[in-house]
């Protein structure tokens, strides 16, 4: 079968209502954006919202995608010039876009210097970036900063530079990281850098499956060419961008094809952190114990609905200040529920000890010092803890990908049957947990409790007991 590519797509006959393919021409296209981190996520959301803006016209909004290290996407998406589908699953059906919007790849740790050349190209009007929360350290802001030098050096504008990464403050973070580096090489270069460029904090929303085979076979069968990074994703998407770009213009473009940008990010970024990321691995690590292979297959048993909507609704909403909290939950739920994405649990559960301290622990604290029960995420920490077992109820094994799986797991198992030792331990690793809930008796008290009520009669019956538990 022959690759999706530019030559190989110009001979694809039927066009038929559920695929939709670039209408501008691609060689005319300029790359405006340098998106650092090529994952699936990516190319799903950002890479989608520059095809708007190219589909309506504007050429600027070309897209140089660059992988930090792994090579076989990036080459094998030059191969196909860029060019991918994505099925988009909606309350109407199955619906296929192929994104024209990636120009070119190139990967960072073997091509540096294209990724400088490229910062530092005219053309060149954003960067965004979706390398997560592990990868802002030195060699991400030297990286940037050296681009931004060889900018400057050739008296050009200065850069919005959008994080995408599900981090707090994500954009402030990458622009203290950014000056801190560059103070070190030129306090002048940090005075252009803190006054030429922009880094908006935004937040960014859309459930993508980690791809698999199946998706490369759906749009064999769909376009007849066999596509190396084809993708899957819902109809859902959100981007919520902080009004500050260095060419202010930019506001109104983004409004225009359906980003919303505000002037305070913060609401929206606790909403989707607490309600959508921290459901989804609670659920995720349930799912695990369990052994139900996807969210979707979860949030079909009621129990599951039931205890992530109450999650959500009496522990987390009330800290909350994003508008129209009921909706927003009713529609996470309904897309948590759709089963066309097969989102497995097991990707989601993935480097937990790096996302409890960001989805769970600012909930629990308000809830903690608001003299408020935590009964949910009580029983979550516990799930947590069995999950740390690396096998499910029905004694198959799994594996745990996290930083700190080794040591986590020598903890749970040398803990193995005693909820109580168990919980000291764990609760006791302050990276993940901080340093004062070891010592908060009642949510040591309420953990333990859940976590022998798991041991005991297993994660379903107990899942059942937290939710009579909250009807009272």
């Amino acid at each position: 079968m022959p690759a999706l590519n530019t030559a190989t797509l110009a001979t694809f006959a039927s066009h038929p209502s559920s695929v939709s393919l670039p209408r501008y021409r691609r060689d005319a296209v300029h790359v405006g954006v340098v998106h650092l981190g090529l994952g699936a996520f990516h190319r799903a959301h950002q890479a989608m919202v520059f095809d708007r803006l190219l589909q309506d016209g504007n050429p600027r909004w070309g897209v140089l995608g660059v992988a930090m290290r792994s090579t076989e996407l990036a080459d094998a998406l030059k191969l196909q010039d860029g060019l991918y589908a994505v099925q988009v699953a909606s309350a109407e059906g199955l619906h296929w876009q192929v994104v024209g919007s990636l120009c070119d790849t190139c990967v960072a740790a073997r091509e540096p210097g294209k990724v400088v050349a490229a910062l530092a190209a005219p053309a060149t009007r954003w960067v965004t970036l979706t390398v997560t929360e592990k990868g802002y350290g030195p060699a991400l802001a030297e990286l940037l900063v050296q681009g931004l030098a060889a900018r400057r050096a050739a008296g050009l504008d200065g850069l919005t530079v959008a994080s995408c990464d599900n981090l707090s403050d994500n954009g402030s973070k990458l622009q203290r990281l950014c000056l801190d580096v560059a103070a070190q090489q030129d306090t002048a270069l940090a005075g252009w850098i803190a006054s030429r460029c922009a880094f908006p904090n935004s937040m960014v929303d859309r459930i993508v499956p980690a791809a698999t085979a199946r998706q490369r076979t759906d749009a064999a069968l769909a376009f007849g060419l066999d596509d190396a990074g084809a993708l899957a994703t819902e109809a859902f998407w959100e981007w919520v961008m902080e009004d500050r770009f260095a060419d202010p213009s930019d506001a109104a473009v983004m409004r225009a094809v359906g980003v919303n940008v505000v002037e305070d990010v913060k609401p929206f970024e606790e909403a989707k952190l607490r309600m959508l990321n921290g459901s989804h691995t609670a659920m995720a690590l349930l799912g695990a114990v369990q052994g139900w292979p996807t969210v979707a297959d979860g949030v079909a048993r009621p129990d599951v609905r039931q205890f992530v909507h109450g999650l959500m609704t009496q522990m987390v909403m009330p800290h909350l200040q994003r508008p129209d909290l009921p909706a927003y939950r009713d529609a996470l739920l309904a897309r948590f529920a759709n089963p066309a994405l097969q989102h497995k649990v097991h990707q989601i559960a993935t480097d937990s000890s790096l996302k409890i301290p960001l989805r769970w622990l600012p909930t629990l604290n308000d809830n903690l010092q608001a003299g408020q029960g935590a009964e949910p995420l009580a029983f979550a920490a516990a799930i947590w803890m069995r999950y740390l077992l690396a096998e499910d109820e029905q004694d198959r094994g799994y594996a745990i990908s996290d930083p700190q799986a080794e040591a986590l797991q020598t903890l749970a198992r040398a803990h193995r049957g005693d909820a109580q030792g168990t919980v000291q331990a764990l609760l006791g690793v302050a990276s993940i947990w901080g340093e004062a809930l070891l010592h908060e008796e009642r949510w040591t008290r309420r953990v333990t409790h859940w976590l022998a009520r798991i041991q005991a009669v297993g994660a379903g019956a107990a899942l059942v007991e937290v939710n009579a538990l909250a009807l009272h």
